[in-house]
């Protein structure tokens, strides 16, 4: 359930919202996505927090 949330918030916010020129193109904009998705994206999960903030919070 949470690889296929992860799928359907990076469809949703990056990949319906452009076109790309080429696989290179997307390839680096899915990295992108995932370091910000893991880094600063809000989560539910955390009480709309990014996960950095939550690790700051808990340590």
């Amino acid at each position: 359930a949470i690889v296929e949330s992860f799928f359907h918030s990076m469809k949703a916010e990056l990949v319906h919202q452009r076109m790309f020129e080429n696989e290179i193109d997307l390839v680096a904009h899915i990295i992108e996505y995932i370091e910000f998705y893991n880094r600063d994206r809000l989560h539910s999960s955390l009480g709309y927090q990014s996960p950095s903030e939550y690790e700051k919070l808990a340590a």
